[in-house]
C-alpha cells in the first residue's frame, strides 16, 4: 500500500477535526496552532489522538501527544506512524443516499 500524501493526511485531519470539534476545514492548515489558532486543548488533543487511533490502527505515545502544537506536528507524526507501521487507511467517502 502506497503512504498516503501530506494532502490526504491533512484531509483526513480536517475531516476528523470537524466531526470531533465542529471546527471548519479550512481552519485547520497546517501553521494552525492547536490551542492558540484552534481553541484546543489538552484533553480535546487526547480525543484527537483516540479518535486516530480508532481511524487509522495508529497509536500515539503520550509524550508525542503532548509534544502537539500545530496541524503541522499532527501531520508530520502521522507521517513517521505510517512509514513504520504501514499506510494510513483512510475511510471510504460516505455511500450516496438511495431514493426509495
Amino acid at each position: 500500500m502506497e503512504a498516503p500524501s501530506r494532502a490526504e493526511i491533512l484531509a483526513e485531519i480536517q475531516r476528523m477535526m470537524n466531526e470531533l470539534f465542529q471546527l471548519d476545514p479550512a481552519r485547520v492548515q497546517p501553521d494552525a496552532r492547536l490551542i492558540e489558532d484552534l481553541d484546543l486543548d489538552s484533553l480535546d488533543a487526547i480525543d484527537l489522538a483516540v479518535k486516530v487511533e480508532e481511524t487509522t490502527g495508529l497509536a500515539f505515545d503520550e509524550e508525542k501527544i503532548r509534544a502537539l502544537r500545530t496541524v503541522e506536528d499532527v501531520i508530520v507524526v502521522l507521517q513517521s506512524l505510517v512509514s513504520t507501521k504501514g499506510g494510513l487507511p483512510v475511510p471510504p467517502p460516505a455511500p450516496a443516499p438511495t431514493e426509495s
